[in-house]
């Protein structure tokens, strides 16, 4: 028997509100599966399993807050087959087949597939038929996630709200995630030990083969800088393994592989950085549509607790918002945090002339407890070595 638990989704996270089951008892489950969703400062999050059997018991019914580490449900092995009915002792008369009945009326059409009850709730809160929508939930089953995200994506009514009428909450409350944000980077702060390093980087033959491979592709499959930064930074990290894991109990734990936490805004304010695992395993067309899907999820309040659970580094870009570079703070339990600036053509010295070039600025803040600059200096050098063979990324 194994016991489901309310998750920790981040070093901020003391507890957690279970707002819809998406099985029941008796149900069987494999792992990866989605089961809940839970609410947080972060918004809805949607809960996998990391067990296979059968749900024996939901412990903590819907709209309940509770700790992290609360037992959520249990679940355990097969189900138990049902008793055979004992045989009698003697032949018993069968009754003469009865003539077929009259089929029955045709069921009245479905509203689509299942429906999770909050699902259906939230549905008829927003005015949004639900026979529209394609479920995500097991045997696909339509889930309040999937709700949101229509809400999301359908267009905005013409008729204005009444001025007195509060704004729908759609996947988070801004003001709490800005709360959540607040405690763990002043928790960060005051228990990190922070060194800061920057170093700017010749972006010309990135951008050049990006522009090449761009030509060949249709729209939706074109890369952004982006991506190179970001496989570039998880490369460089297979070279100073030490910058990527955690520090828990005046230890630190390396990384289980380089998972990188992408730092992503959400609209309406906020900021959350799930997991691309092995960042530096995947090619670059498939980083870029990771991505790109993790992006519309977390903005769309999809986003999975194996996300939020798993980074090992976070990287940051802030593309084209304007700001030369970043100084970010480091979020707990990890020990760095990787940022990129604007990229910008400025004046550049190659080989003594000074030539227009386009250039970003790369920032490291690590962990002192776990390296030092000297460490840090070589990251930030093996980011931009990697960045001038970006065919080799």
């Amino acid at each position: 028997m194994a016991d489901f638990r309310m998750p920790a989704l981040g070093a901020d996270m003391e507890a957690g509100t279970l707002v819809e089951w998406l099985v029941k008892p008796g149900d069987r489950v494999k792992r990866g599966d989605v089961i809940a969703v839970v609410e947080t400062q972060k918004g809805a999050i949607e809960v996998e399993v990391f067990d296979e059997g059968v749900v024996s018991d939901i412990v903590v019914p819907v709209k309940t807050k509770v700790p992290v580490g609360t037992v959520l449900a249990r679940i355990g092995g097969e189900a138990a087959a049902p008793a055979k009915a004992a045989m009698p002792p003697t032949p018993v008369p069968v009754a003469p087949p009865r003539p077929p009945a009259a089929p029955p009326p045709p069921a009245p059409a479905r509203l689509g597939a299942k429906v999770t009850p909050a699902a259906r709730r939230r549905a008829t809160e927003l005015g949004i038929d639900l026979a529209t929508l394609a479920g995500t939930g097991i045997d696909g089953s339509v889930t309040l996630a999937d709700v949101e995200a229509a809400a999301i994506a359908r267009p905005p009514a013409k008729a204005a709200p009444l001025p007195a009428e509060k704004p729908r909450r759609l996947g988070f409350d801004p003001a709490e995630m800005r709360k959540a944000i607040a405690a763990a980077m002043a928790r960060s702060k005051r228990e990190i030990p922070h060194y800061y390093l920057s170093d700017t980087i010749d972006l010309g033959a990135a951008l050049a083969w990006l522009e090449s491979h761009n030509a060949a592709q249709p729209v939706p499959q074109r890369m952004l800088p982006a991506a190179l930064l970001l496989k570039a930074s998880a490369l460089a990290l297979r070279e100073m393994p030490q910058l990527n894991g955690t520090y828990v109990d005046g230890a630190f734990h390396p990384g289980g592989g380089i998972h990188a936490g992408w730092a992503i805004s959400l609209r309406g304010g906020g900021l959350v950085a799930p997991a691309i695992r092995d960042a530096d395993q995947r090619p670059l067309p498939e980083l870029m549509a990771a991505m790109r899907d993790l992006v519309q999820r977390a903005r769309s309040g999809r986003l999975r607790s194996s996300e939020l659970e798993s980074p090992t580094v976070t990287v940051t870009s802030l593309g084209d918002r304007g700001a030369d570079a970043i100084a970010a703070i480091i979020y707990p339990p990890q020990v760095a945090i990787i940022g990129f600036g604007s990229i910008r053509v400025r004046p550049w010295v190659v080989e003594g002339r000074i030539e227009p070039r386009s250039l970003v600025t790369a920032s490291l803040a690590a962990d002192h407890r776990v390296s030092d600059g000297h460490l840090g200096a070589l990251l930030l050098n093996a980011i931009g070595r990697l960045l001038q063979e970006p065919a080799k990324l």
